[in-house]
């Protein structure tokens, strides 16, 4: 009698789990690292126009985003029709932006403070009465550095034709 068994032929290893939790926290970890949150939910409608020389911003630390136009589908039951202004995640009337820039603007490091941008995200069906009043209230909260945002055209009128 001896003492080893014979190896059975045809018989695979059993296959080790020892490193699966390793493999599921890399991947965790990644999709941690590589996912972007979403700043603000968007509550308005916001097709943005379309424009042909667009220069892309480099620093968005330094940027304060305010939306205008028509109140989203699930929003028009308590806003209306009219072309209402986002300021973070909520609806707010016009005259708030005053004190919301100067929030956005306290709560920057203090080097950046001067350098402050608001970015004006505008429905390109808003009416530009709601748009004036806004800058209006960037003018007294002394936000003169201002951009519109907007998408980048079609391709089609890059292409150089010969």
């Amino acid at each position: 009698m001896s003492k080893f068994n014979k190896k059975k032929s045809g018989d695979l290893p059993p296959v080790s789990t020892a490193s699966l939790p390793d493999i599921v926290f890399m991947l965790l970890f990644f999709f941690m690292v590589a996912t972007v949150m979403r700043d603000d939910e968007m509550l308005v409608e916001n097709k943005l126009p379309s424009a042909n020389q667009v220069e892309k911003l480099e620093d968005k630390n330094k940027l304060v985003n305010i939306y205008i136009g028509k109140p989203g589908t699930s929003y028009r039951s308590t806003f209306g029709n009219n072309d209402v202004v986002q300021l973070g995640d909520k609806i707010s009337r016009v005259e708030d932006v005053y004190n919301y820039v100067n929030t956005k603007r306290s709560a920057m490091p203090e080097n950046l403070q001067d350098q402050m941008m608001v970015s004006l995200k505008v429905d390109k069906n808003a009416k530009v009465g709601v748009l004036t009043d806004v800058k209006q209230e960037l003018r007294e909260a002394q936000a003169l550095k201002i951009t519109y945002t907007s998408n980048q055209g079609d391709p089609m009128n890059n292409i150089k034709r010969r």
